[in-house]
C-alpha cells in the first residue's frame, strides 16, 4: 500500500518543518507547500498555525488557503488545523479587543483564556468526545502539548438532521474548560500540537492517516 500524500500548508505561520517530521515518522508521504493544485490534490492537508489570529488569517487568505480549505471540505476531502490553524476554524476571534473574522466553517468565538497563568503552556489532559477515532488507542490520562492564550470556550453548534453526525468535541481545562479537539467528517482539529506530544502524538496523527 502506498502512503498517504500530506500537505502541510505553507501559509507563513506554522511550525512546517515540526509538522512535516511528525507526519514522516508516522509513514506519511509529506510535502510542505501552498501551490494551489498540490494542495487541492492531497489525500489530506494539514494547516498549522502559530502566533495572532488576525495575522494567520491575513496569510491564509494571501495564499488562497481560505479557498482551498472550503473547496476541500465541500468535496468531502480532509483537512486538519493545529493551534492556530484550529482557531481559524472558527467565525471570529478577538484579540486585544479588535475582532477578525475567520473561516466560519464552526460557529463561535475565540477568545482570552481566563486563568490565573496565560499562556497555557505545557503538557495537559483533555476529555475526548465518546466515540472518538482521533484519540483511538490513547488512555484517558495521556497529555498533550499545549502553547496558547486564546481558545473556543463556548460550543454552540447544533445538529438538527438525524442524518447528519454531529461533531465529536474534545474538551480541556485551564482556569476554565475549552475545546481541545474537534472532529467533524472531514475536518479535523486540535488546539495542542501532535508534532510535539511525543508518542501521543504521533498515535493521533497515525489515527488522522488512517482515515485518509
Amino acid at each position: 500500500m502506498s502512503a498517504k500524500k500530506v500537505v502541510v500548508f505553507d501559509y507563513g505561520f506554522g511550525n512546517v518543518r515540526s509538522a512535516e517530521r511528525a507526519l514522516a515518522h508516522v509513514g506519511a508521504d509529506v510535502e510542505i507547500t501552498r501551490d494551489f493544485d498540490r494542495a487541492m490534490n492531497a489525500d489530506g492537508l494539514l494547516v498549522p498555525g502559530v502566533g495572532a489570529f488576525a495575522a494567520c488569517m491575513s496569510g491564509l487568505r494571501a495564499a488562497r488557503g481560505d479557498w482551498i480549505v472550503d473547496r476541500r471540505l465541500s468535496g468531502g476531502r480532509p483537512v486538519m488545523g493545529i493551534c492556530v490553524g484550529m482557531q481559524v476554524l472558527f467565525a471570529r476571534g478577538v484579540e486585544h479587543g479588535v475582532e477578525t473574522d475567520g473561516l466560519d466553517e464552526w460557529p463561535g468565538t475565540v477568545e482570552p483564556l481566563k486563568a490565573p497563568v496565560v499562556p497555557h503552556m505545557g503538557w495537559n489532559t483533555v476529555t475526548p468526545a465518546a466515540g472518538s477515532a482521533l484519540f483511538a488507542g490513547l488512555d484517558a490520562d495521556t497529555r498533550y502539548y499545549f502553547v496558547h492564550s486564546y481558545a473556543v470556550r463556548d460550543w454552540s453548534l447544533e445538529v438538527t438532521n438525524e442524518a447528519i453526525k454531529p461533531p465529536l468535541v474534545t474538551w480541556a481545562e485551564h482556569g476554565e474548560p475549552f475545546v481541545a479537539a474537534v472532529e467533524n467528517g472531514p475536518l479535523w482539529a486540535t488546539q495542542f500540537h501532535p508534532e510535539k506530544s511525543g508518542d501521543a502524538g504521533s498515535q493521533l496523527l497515525t489515527n488522522w492517516i488512517g482515515t485518509l
